[in-house]
Protein backbone atom coordinates (compact mmCIF):
# COMPACT_ATOMS: atom_id res chain seq x y z
CA UNK A 1 0.00 0.00 0.00
CA UNK A 2 1.69 3.39 -0.79
CA UNK A 3 1.83 6.16 1.44
CA UNK A 4 -1.05 8.51 -0.45
CA UNK A 5 -3.13 5.38 -0.45
CA UNK A 6 -2.74 5.47 3.71
CA UNK A 7 -2.82 9.20 3.92
CA UNK A 8 -6.32 9.17 2.07
CA UNK A 9 -7.30 6.22 4.48
CA UNK A 10 -6.77 8.48 7.15
CA UNK A 11 -9.21 10.49 6.97
CA UNK A 12 -12.26 7.87 7.29
CA UNK A 13 -10.47 5.88 10.56
CA UNK A 14 -11.52 6.04 13.85
CA UNK A 15 -8.42 8.90 14.66
CA UNK A 16 -8.45 10.49 11.50
CA UNK A 17 -12.59 11.75 12.33
CA UNK A 18 -11.12 12.25 16.21
CA UNK A 19 -8.94 14.91 14.92
CA UNK A 20 -11.53 15.96 12.04
CA UNK A 21 -13.77 16.56 15.02
CA UNK A 22 -10.87 18.56 16.99
CA UNK A 23 -10.58 20.95 14.42
CA UNK A 24 -13.83 21.74 13.84
CA UNK A 25 -14.40 21.92 17.76
CA UNK A 26 -11.47 24.19 17.34
CA UNK A 27 -13.41 26.34 14.72
CA UNK A 28 -16.22 26.69 17.40
CA UNK A 29 -13.33 28.99 19.64
CA UNK A 30 -13.65 31.33 16.74
CA UNK A 31 -17.26 31.61 16.11
CA UNK A 32 -17.42 32.29 19.70
CA UNK A 33 -14.71 35.42 19.46
CA UNK A 34 -16.90 36.48 16.30
CA UNK A 35 -19.93 36.45 18.15
CA UNK A 36 -18.36 38.75 21.38
CA UNK A 37 -16.90 41.19 18.99
CA UNK A 38 -19.90 41.39 17.06
CA UNK A 39 -22.07 41.88 19.91
CA UNK A 40 -19.51 44.41 21.38
CA UNK A 41 -19.75 46.57 17.89
CA UNK A 42 -23.68 45.84 17.89
CA UNK A 43 -22.89 44.68 14.01
CA UNK A 44 -26.15 42.71 13.19
CA UNK A 45 -24.30 41.62 10.17
CA UNK A 46 -21.24 39.87 11.50
CA UNK A 47 -23.50 38.26 14.68
CA UNK A 48 -25.78 36.99 11.67
CA UNK A 49 -22.54 35.30 10.10
CA UNK A 50 -20.75 33.94 13.10
CA UNK A 51 -25.02 32.07 13.50
CA UNK A 52 -24.90 30.78 10.41
CA UNK A 53 -21.08 29.84 10.63
CA UNK A 54 -21.44 28.12 14.11
CA UNK A 55 -24.61 26.26 12.54
CA UNK A 56 -22.16 25.40 10.26
CA UNK A 57 -19.58 23.76 12.81
CA UNK A 58 -22.46 22.28 14.50
CA UNK A 59 -23.70 20.10 11.47
CA UNK A 60 -19.75 19.11 10.89
CA UNK A 61 -19.61 17.83 14.50
CA UNK A 62 -22.98 16.32 13.93
CA UNK A 63 -22.02 14.35 10.96
CA UNK A 64 -18.54 13.31 12.31
CA UNK A 65 -19.56 11.99 15.19
CA UNK A 66 -22.28 9.51 13.01
CA UNK A 67 -19.51 8.93 10.88
CA UNK A 68 -17.56 7.57 14.03
CA UNK A 69 -20.78 5.29 15.44
CA UNK A 70 -20.98 3.82 11.91
CA UNK A 71 -17.71 3.12 11.80
CA UNK A 72 -17.14 1.06 14.59
CA UNK A 73 -14.11 -1.43 14.88
CA UNK A 74 -13.61 -1.33 11.52
CA UNK A 75 -10.85 1.02 11.94
CA UNK A 76 -9.29 1.21 8.13
CA UNK A 77 -5.66 2.00 9.82
CA UNK A 78 -6.01 -1.61 11.59
CA UNK A 79 -6.58 -3.86 9.11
Amino acid sequence: MSALSKAKGFRSSKSGLYISMATSAFGAVGVVKQIKKARGESDMLRLVDAVVTGAAVVTNLAILYREVKRLGDDDVLLG
